[in-house]
């Protein structure tokens, strides 16, 4: 009975994530603490300086665009995989236009 309850995913779940937080817990008390120093706690470039905001790359560009790709790429595949009789035709219609509006949106330019 108790194993039971004990075995389901969401118990199990509870109980690991528990174990994890201990021990991360238990580690942050063993672990020595170094001295503090100016720039202990600035993000890491490979030792150089990091560019001022404004000059650092967005990677919104990026993702717009490689979700636009995926996209496609999967409409492409359901296209592709459907069966040659003519009744999911205008199934693959309607997808295939939700799939043009989704990708009109993704390179709409931001005002």
């Amino acid at each position: 009975m108790i194993q039971d309850v004990l075995l389901t995913p969401p118990v199990a779940a509870c109980v690991f994530l528990t174990l994890a937080y201990g021990l991360y817990w238990i580690s942050g008390r063993l672990a020595p603490r170094g001295p503090e120093t100016p720039g202990k706690h600035l993000p890491y470039a490979c030792g150089e300086d990091l560019l001022p905001p404004e000059a650092q790359l967005a990677y919104h560009a990026f993702f717009q665009l490689a979700l636009m790709f995926a996209l496609l790429h999967l409409a492409t595949l359901v296209v592709a995989t459907l069966p040659p009789d003519g009744t999911v035709h205008r199934i693959a219609l309607v997808y295939l236009s939700s799939i043009v509006v989704s990708v009109l949106v993704l390179t709409k330019e931001e005002s």
